[in-house]
């Protein structure tokens, strides 16, 4: 169980940045104002996502070290770099590909710890 919260707290926060992105394209490269920002559905959802994902990041650190779940959070490095390679065509190179690929082996030798 607290395994899936800690998931959900990462796919939350993870749903919450690609929001932010899309709040930031949708401003065309400048400040639209406060009163313009604040109606933009995506900066809501973005609120949203990362307010939920603190709440379940709370019960996370109820259940699991802090010294185990908080590296856990590498995981959004991860999916951030699969979103922005497949959903926004950004460019993702090697030496990055490398940094993810020892992400998830430092995030399997963590899992095995808890």
């Amino acid at each position: 169980m607290t395994f899936a919260l800690l998931a959900c707290a990462c796919l939350l926060t993870c749903m919450g940045q690609i929001a932010q992105k899309l709040t930031i394209e949708g401003w065309q490269g400048h400040f639209p104002g406060a009163m313009t920002a604040l109606r933009s559905g995506w900066l809501w959802a973005a609120l949203a996502c990362l307010g939920a994902g603190m709440l379940l990041w709370l019960l996370v650190l109820q259940r699991l070290d802090v010294g185990i779940a908080y590296p856990m959070l590498a995981l959004n490095f991860v999916l951030i770099t699969l979103t922005g390679r497949y959903l926004f065509s950004e460019s993702v190179d090697r030496q990055h590909w490398l940094g993810v690929a020892m992400i998830l082996i430092g995030v399997i030798l963590l899992g095995r710890q808890a």
